[in-house]
């Protein structure tokens, strides 16, 4: 069981910030032990106080993403959750290749939020639905007659072993690990699975396997 969750806020708008203090600790279970406005903050936050997840906004001075890459370089299990109104393409894909766990709108409810950032604590991963959908239309619009299910047959069998961790949240690292693998044969075969599903990135092929993955749980 998973006990208090320290959480660290970063974001310019000190109003927002009190916001989620606020609601987080009247739901409790969480402990704000963190506050910033700009992508310096975020990466001493992360160098100094390791909270559980930092919550960081996308437009910051400095710049949310610019902090994520380099908290990640130096803190590589550090969780990193967006919580923004960007809703572009551009910054989800970015974001999520740049190995965050969450991407949330502020448009979300606190319960839901306090949801969220208990199962990433637990170590999934989370996507706003809508933004998900949208990403996965965006993908399958330059081939609509080619299904998902059919190019995900092209597959080896350890290239769909591996993008099935990596639709769980896990990085190349992590899937290394827990297959006993070389990180870099990982990486080989993730460039077979890009290369093969006609894909830009990791996280188009993770949709597309998440997809399919509850499209099957959906049957009756």
């Amino acid at each position: 069981m998973i006990g208090v969750i320290r959480i660290a806020i970063v974001d310019d708008h000190p109003l927002f910030r009190e916001g989620v203090t606020r609601s987080l600790s009247e739901i409790g279970g969480f402990e704000i032990v963190g506050e910033g406005a700009t992508a310096q903050d975020a990466e001493r936050i992360a160098s100094t106080v390791q909270p559980d997840i930092l919550l960081l906004d996308i437009s910051m001075p400095g710049g949310g993403l610019t902090a994520v890459a380099s908290i990640l370089t130096d803190h590589p299990e550090q969780k990193i959750v967006m919580l923004t109104v960007s809703e572009a393409n551009a910054d989800v894909t970015k974001a999520l290749n740049a190995g965050v766990q969450g991407y949330i709108l502020k448009g979300v409810g606190s319960r839901a939020l306090a949801d969220i950032l208990h199962n990433v604590a637990a170590g999934e991963s989370y996507l706003t639905p809508t933004l998900s959908a949208r990403l996965l239309s965006d993908l399958q619009s330059p081939h609509p007659a080619d299904g998902v299910a059919d190019r995900l047959r092209h597959l080896t069998e350890r290239q769909t072993e591996i993008l099935r961790l990596v639709a769980e949240g896990l990085s190349n690292k992590e899937v290394a690990l827990r297959l006993e693998l070389q990180e870099k044969t990982v990486k080989h075969h993730m460039t077979g699975v890009l290369s093969k599903l006609h894909v830009r990135n990791r996280t188009e092929a993770a949709l597309m396997m998440r997809e399919l993955r509850d499209r099957d749980r959906n049957r009756p």
